[in-house]
């Protein structure tokens, strides 16, 4: 399985990007795909996934109401639109596979991603 995102670029404050990750090689995801985001000076954080086999969606608590994941199967491609930007979502967007789900959510947490893409990067000015 390989992960490629695209999509990122420079929004205002209160603008809107659709990140993009085409998965090839995988027909089926067996749990979940993701989102993860690394800011300027920060870790990795878990910020939107889908798992699978029910398309039930997580996000971090900093992007409910704002940021939307979706997955089409057919184009193996996961989606996440980001709307009302703020310099805080600033940082590199990595889309991420994790093929065993270890509790509902897992998808969220980086310590089960099995498979990580090269990151898109979103800037946002004030």
């Amino acid at each position: 399985v390989q992960l490629v995102e695209s999509g990122g670029g420079v929004a205002q404050t209160g603008g809107s990007l659709r990140l993009s990750c085409v998965a090839s090689g995988l027909n089926t995801p067996e749990y979940g795909l993701g989102w993860f985001r690394r800011g300027p000076g920060s870790r990795r954080e878990g910020i939107s996934c889908i798992e699978g086999a029910e398309g039930t969606t997580w996000y971090a608590d900093s992007v409910k109401g704002r940021f939307t994941v979706s997955y089409d199967k057919a184009a193996t491609t996961l989606y996440l639109q980001m709307d009302s930007l703020t310099p805080a979502d600033a940082g590199s967007y990595y889309c991420t596979y994790t093929s065993t789900k270890w509790y509902s959510g897992s998808c969220l947490n980086p310590n089960y991603v099995n498979i990580w893409g090269k990151g898109t990067l979103v800037t946002v000015s004030a």
